[in-house]
């Protein structure tokens, strides 16, 4: 899945698939984790937000399922 670069933040890059609705989430400690069921309108949002990581904190985390890839 391709990412984009984000910042300031604990994120480094996220990432979309529309097709699956799954969201991928870089941080900076080299972890990557994928949120399933995520709207795309969510993962829009994310790359707007002045901050990815505390969108993340807000409005994913606690929300939506995920796996550490």
């Amino acid at each position: 899945m391709n990412r984009i670069h984000v910042t300031p933040s604990n994120v480094v890059s996220v990432g979309y698939d529309p097709g699956t609705q799954t969201l991928e989430v870089e941080f900076k400690n080299g972890y990557v984790y994928q949120y399933f069921d995520v709207p795309e309108t969510i993962y829009d949002s994310m790359l707007n937000a002045e901050s990815a990581g505390e969108f993340l904190i807000n409005n994913i985390k606690g929300v939506y399922r995920y796996a550490r890839v």
